[in-house]
């Protein structure tokens, strides 16, 4: 079993010596910095007046701020998960470095949208999370978006219990490590082409043990510009000079392993077959003993095989 993807954060950061010299919980966007690395986060988004940790963070580690992450109060876990991405999201990070940039579009807060948008034609496409303008970019697509606070046309995130096993892509906000939805978000997707984006997200190639095929995480191209952004209660404004969106696909030994297993169940499969043949052909009559095993490999087959399709049309459309 894979562990925690918590543990696997908080192992990536536990090495890490630096103090944090500044913080924000702003109104859309948080970051922590240390010297030059800046982690951001999305903020919770409701006011709180009874904080008892404001003027303390200067100077904690980072990863003492880091282990708030696993914290079930959403400020400490968004500031948690600043903290952390202030040490994985660094320049020298190989997935930054290896991503393609996007091109910003008509909104840069939507080119994953945009440019993902070809591959989703004729698609069934689940959002989690609202992203403004998000109609415009997923324009003749079949989109649902799922809501914690769903507003007009929203459904509430409850429904991806129903929606996501049924889903070709699933586009995953990284808020999701902040609220703990994530495991469960990550576990309903995995029939589906599932990507983990938003600034919130951290450049680690370990999503793919969860299911995940894409990041869409951003490179930080402005440090300044984006601290100015969050103190000044930018929202999307943060996606027009501060920060740039990039793609990295991290699937591809998922999909080794998934035709490897399609190859193994096939083989089963054909097995089974001339073991009925040759059992008919002895003079036996009624069920084949093994026929339930059969019927369960040739559904786990076809469920392969869908994949499997989903994947390919993800890479070659």
């Amino acid at each position: 079993m894979n562990p925690a993807i918590y543990d696997v954060i908080e192992h990536r950061v536990a090495e890490d010596g630096n103090r944090i010299d500044r913080a924000c919980l702003g109104l859309t966007w948080s970051y922590c910095r240390s010297g030059e690395r800046l982690g951001l986060a999305m903020s919770p988004g409701e006011p709180c007046r009874i904080l008892p940790w404001p003027g303390t963070i200067r100077g904690k580690t980072l990863v003492e701020v880091a282990a708030w992450l696993r914290s079930w109060n959403g400020y400490e876990a968004c500031l948690g998960l600043a903290a952390a991405n202030a040490v994985i999201n660094h320049a020298g990070n190989p997935l930054m470095q290896a991503a393609e940039a996007l091109p910003k579009g008509n909104a840069g807060n939507l080119a994953v949208f945009e440019y993902l948008r070809p591959r989703l034609l004729n698609r069934r496409v689940v959002v989690i999370g609202r992203y403004p303008g998000i109609e415009g970019a997923l324009e003749g697509v079949d989109f649902q978006v799922l809501e914690r606070r769903p507003g007009e046309g929203d459904l509430p995130d409850t429904a991806a219990e129903t929606l996501l096993p049924e889903a070709d892509w699933v586009f995953i906000t990284a808020t999701s490590l902040i609220n703990k939805s994530f495991p469960r978000l990550a576990e309903l997707s995995r029939d589906a082409v599932s990507v983990l984006m938003g600034p919130s997200t951290p450049w680690l190639a370990e999503f793919a043990d969860w299911g995940i095929d894409f990041l869409a995480g951003v490179r930080i191209a402005d440090v300044e510009l984006a601290i100015q952004v969050a103190e000044e209660g930018g929202g999307t404004r943060l996606f027009d000079d501060a920060v740039n969106y990039a793609l990295l696909d991290i699937g591809q030994n998922a999909m080794r392993r998934l035709k490897e297993e399609i190859a193994a169940t096939a083989a089963r499969r054909a097995a089974l077959k001339q073991a009925m043949e040759a059992w008919y052909a002895a003079g036996n009559r009624g069920r084949f003993p093994e026929y339930r095993e059969l019927e369960t490999i040739d559904a786990k087959l076809s469920a392969l095989d869908l994949r499997y399709r989903r994947q390919w049309d993800a890479r070659h459309r």
